[in-house]
């Protein structure tokens, strides 16, 4: 046996296999619409970020063609040496008058923007506050930094104000992280008592809307909007790649924090910049969500639509105040096999297992958006009801 076998990750990947946590990847061909051709079926899909429909809008390919034309495939460079172009500056411009804030960094990723901004705006002596059920993204971005970390209990609100109370007096600078929008559960942070906490001990606020943008405030501005907390969040974290369709991330804040960013965001000083395309077409998609209210509109009413008849059917759809849906089974094989079966009826919803949520709460993360007709969604409920029926869980 050679060391190059691999057979380390072999016998790991086999575990994952034997518990039923193994995650095969699967392929679309062609766009991720409401519909969808998945190994060669055509299914609903009720799984993707795609909220508002723009992945595939002709206003987007259009804008994305544009800037080809004029700036090319690629941007060159990191920005910093001379990959930044007149586009991205644009896009930068517009974000900031969307968002109500003094300035904004594009970065290649929202997991980008987290790990590139929380290690370049604590050190040494401070402290971050994390939400336990944070992303990812956030934690390895904490983890990245040199200062304290500690968790506080989901959206609890008491437990925050706990180590506060216990912990403030002891860090130069404190932190708190959260969610804007809980990917997992669709729940909505306690923005307003955060920040009334964090002003209260003196303390910088952070969220991250991935899951709020194009979603909550006025035409999908975030929960700062939706709250109405302009000016008293510090950090907002955005995505250009879930209800904006297209790819990147993005902070938002005071101009001197984006002017440190800029020189200590450490992927936006060493990674090639966002392609033109994609800057061209996020910058048609903030145009459009600046126009009106009609893709956020439809957004809710199928939400509303969705939830009030899968919730009649007798699942559980937890405490979702957004149009993420979980419908929560618990065990992650019986989970993986409901999923399944509902692929084999004509419906996509993947199943979401540990370790992406603790053992016993795996479920199918129903994901509605702007694109679905009523029709598919009465037909995504159906589906619901047979599966669930025939495998017992309904009954």
């Amino acid at each position: 046996m050679s060391v190059h076998d691999m057979e380390q990750l072999k016998k790991k990947v086999d575990e994952l296999k034997e518990t039923g946590l193994y995650k095969e990847v699967r392929s679309i061909d062609g766009p991720n619409e409401a519909e969808i051709v998945l190994d060669g079926k055509k299914v609903i899909n009720l799984s993707s970020n795609n909220y508002l429909g723009f992945s595939n809008h002709p206003r987007l390919k259009e804008a994305a063609k544009r800037a080809i034309d004029k700036y090319g495939a690629g941007a060159g460079a990191v920005r910093p040496i001379i990959g930044n172009m007149t586009i991205h500056d644009e896009l930068e411009k517009l974000l900031a008058e969307f968002k109500k804030e003094e300035a904004v960094l594009v970065f290649q990723s929202g997991f980008n923007c987290n790990a590139g901004t929380i290690q370049a705006v604590t050190e040494a002596g401070d402290l971050i506050l994390s939400d336990e059920l944070n992303h990812a993204s956030i934690i390895d971005g904490a983890r990245l930094s040199k200062a304290k970390k500690m968790t506080f209990k989901h959206s609890d609100m008491e437990d925050l104000e706990r180590i506060l109370k216990e912990s403030r007096d002891q860090y130069t600078n404190v932190l708190i992280i959260t969610d804007g929008v809980f990917s997992m559960d669709g729940d909505i942070a306690k923005l307003p008592e955060i920040v009334e906490l964090a002003e209260k001990y003196n303390c910088m606020t952070y969220v991250d809307d991935a899951h709020s943008s194009g979603v909550l405030g006025n035409s999908g501005r975030g929960t700062v909007d939706h709250f109405d907390l302009h000016g008293r969040v510090d950090f907002t974290i955005g995505t250009l790649s879930k209800a904006i369709g297209v790819v990147g991330g993005y902070v938002a804040g005071k101009k001197v924090t984006i002017d440190w960013l800029k020189n200590r965001g450490r992927p936006f000083l060493f990674s090639t910049g966002m392609t033109p395309s994609a800057v061209g077409s996020c910058i048609e998609a903030i145009t459009m969500l600046k126009e009106s209210t009609e893709y956020t509109d439809k957004l809710w009413k199928n939400a509303r639509y969705f939830k009030d008849k899968i919730s009649k059917l007798g699942y559980d759809i937890g405490n979702s105040e957004t149009p993420i849906t979980p419908v929560i089974i618990g065990d992650e094989a019986l989970t993986g096999e409901f999923s399944k079966k509902l692929f084999e009826n004509g419906l996509f919803v993947s199943p979401i297992l540990f370790p992406t949520v603790p053992k016993g709460t795996a479920r199918v993360r129903c994901m509605v958006t702007a694109g679905h007709s009523e029709e598919q969604l009465d037909k995504a409920v159906e589906i619901f009801e047979k599966v669930g029926k025939d495998m017992g869980i309904l009954k």
